[in-house]
C-alpha cells in the first residue's frame, strides 16, 4: 500500500514553516488522540500514529530535506511514526503535547505519570561504503560495533527517595484545600531504581564498552546520503531501558567504469575508425558482468546506445534504470608514413566528407533521448 504524502497527512503546504508544521501536527493529535475516540478506537490510533510519522519527518530538518528530494525513499530504514508504539509517540514529542493539553494530559492513559520512566539509551553512527555491485544487489553486513552494554554482575535496588515508584509526591495546604502534586524523582530520574553496586570496568552507570558484531541487511538500490537504522543495537540504557538504534549512513565506492546518476548507468565505449567504419562487435561491462552489443557500419561519434533494465533498481520497486552506452571515435595522435598517404589520399574523397542529414542527431537529441 502506497503511503501518503506527509504535507497532506498533516494538511500543509510544502513550504510551511515548523511552527505551521508543529501548530498542525498538534490539532491532529487532539483530534486523533485514542482516548477522545473510544467509538472508533483503532481507527484513530492509525490516523495518530500516521500524523506523528509524518511530523517526525517534517519537524527535522535533514530528515526533511531528504523527503523533499527523493520521497519515501529518502527517509527508508530510519524511525517512523508506524513502527512506534503509543507511549514512544509520548516519549518523542510529549512537549508538543504538554502545550496542547498542560501537565494533566497524563490523565488520558499514556502520560508518564502513571508509570515508571523508561531510559533509552544513546543511538549509535556509523558509515558503511557499498560498491556499486552490493549496491544494486543488497546485502547483508556485519559490522563490528563498540556499545555501552549493561555490565554482568550489576546489581539495582528501589530507589529509597521515592519507594521505588520513580514518583514524588507532594501535597500541600491552599486556601481552596489539599492539593496534590506528583513529580519525576530527582534522585532516580523517574526508574525507581538505583544501582547497587557498579562492578569493575564499568562507568557511574553501570555500562561498558564491549565489541559486538551486528548484522546489517542493506536493500538494494540505495543512494548515498540515505540511512538505515538498526532497531537497538545502539548503547544500551541503564535500569532495564531501551537500546538505542545504530544509524548507518551509506558512502558509495565509485566504479571504475561505470558512473551512475540515479538509476541509469553511463559508460565510455571507444572505437577505431576502421569499426565505426565497417561496423563491430564489442564487449561492454555491466553490474553484475558484460553485455555485447552491435556497433553498425557508418556510426558516427556520440551516438548513445541504450541497454534497458540494465541500470540499477529503484529502491521502491518500480523496475531498473538503463545503461547508457556513449560511443566515441578514438582518433590516433601518432600515424606512420604509409598511413599519412592513405588518409591524404582519402581527404578530398566525396565519401569521406561530413554530410550530416536529418538522420544524424545532434548532441541535444541524444541528450534529450537519455532522459526519454
Amino acid at each position: 500500500m502506497m503511503k501518503k504524502d506527509y504535507y497532506e497527512v498533516l494538511g500543509v503546504s510544502k513550504n510551511a514553516s515548523p511552527e505551521e508544521i508543529k501548530k498542525a501536527y498538534r490539532k491532529l493529535a487532539i483530534k486523533y488522540h485514542p482516548d477522545k475516540n473510544l467509538d472508533n478506537k483503532k481507527e484513530a490510533e492509525e490516523k495518530f500514529k500516521e500524523a506523528a510519522e509524518a511530523y517526525e519527518v517534517l519537524s527535522n530538518s535533514e530528515k526533511r530535506q531528504r523527503y523533499d528530494k527523493f520521497g519515501h525513499s529518502g527517509i527508508k530504514g530510519s524511525s517512523s511514526g508506524s513502527g512506534m508504539n503509543m507511549e514512544d509517540i509520548f516519549d518523542n514529542f510529549g512537549d508538543i503535547f504538554a502545550d496542547a493539553f498542560g501537565e494533566g494530559f497524563s490523565s488520558f492513559g499514556f502520560g508518564k505519570s502513571s508509570r515508571h520512566r523508561t531510559i533509552k539509551g544513546s543511538d549509535l553512527r556509523i558509515r558503511v561504503k557499498l560498491s556499486l555491485e552490493e549496491i544494486a544487489n543488497g546485502i547483508e553486513k556485519k559490522v563490528k560495533v563498540k556499545r555501552l552494554k549493561v555490565s554482568k554482575g550489576i546489581k539495582f535496588k528501589n530507589c529509597s527517595s521515592c519507594n521505588g515508584t520513580g514518583q514524588i509526591i507532594r501535597i500541600t495546604n491552599t486556601i481552596l484545600g489539599r492539593m496534590q502534586t506528583t513529580s519525576q524523582c530527582g534522585i532516580c530520574n523517574g526508574t525507581g531504581k538505583i544501582i547497587g553496586n557498579i562492578p569493575y570496568g564499568a562507568n557511574k552507570h553501570g555500562l561498558i564498552k564491549e565489541e559486538e558484531l551486528v548484522n546489517i541487511k542493506i536493500p538494494a538500490g540505495l543512494t548515498e546520503g540515505i540511512q538505515l537504522k538498526v532497531s537497538e543495537k545502539g548503547n544500551e540504557a541503564p535500569f532495564g531501558g531501551i537500546s538505542g538504534d545504530l544509524i548507518v549512513l551509506i558512502e558509495e565506492i565509485p566504479h571504475p567504469k561505470l558512473k551512475r546518476e540515479g538509476c541509469n548507468l553511463h559508460y565510455d565505449l571507444y572505437i577505431s575508425f576502421p569499426d565505426a567504419i565497417l561496423g563491430a562487435l564489442k564487449e561492454v561491462p555491466t553490474i553484475n558482468g558484460k553485455a555485447r552489443i552491435k556497433i553498425d557500419s557508418g556510426t558516427q561519434s556520440g551516438k548513445t546506445l541504450r541497454l534497458k533494465n540494465k541500470g540499477l533498481p529503484n529502491i521502491e520497486g518500480y523496475g531498473y534504470g538503463s545503461l547508457f552506452i556513449h560511443v566515441n571515435v578514438w582518433t590516433p595522435k601518432k600515424i606512420n608514413e604509409e598511413q599519412r598517404k592513405f588518409f591524404e589520399k582519402i581527404r578530398k574523397n566525396e565519401n569521406f566528407l561530413p554530410h550530416p542529414g536529418n538522420s544524424e542527431k545532434s548532441f541535444f537529441d541524444h541528450v534529450r533521448e537519455m532522459f526519454s
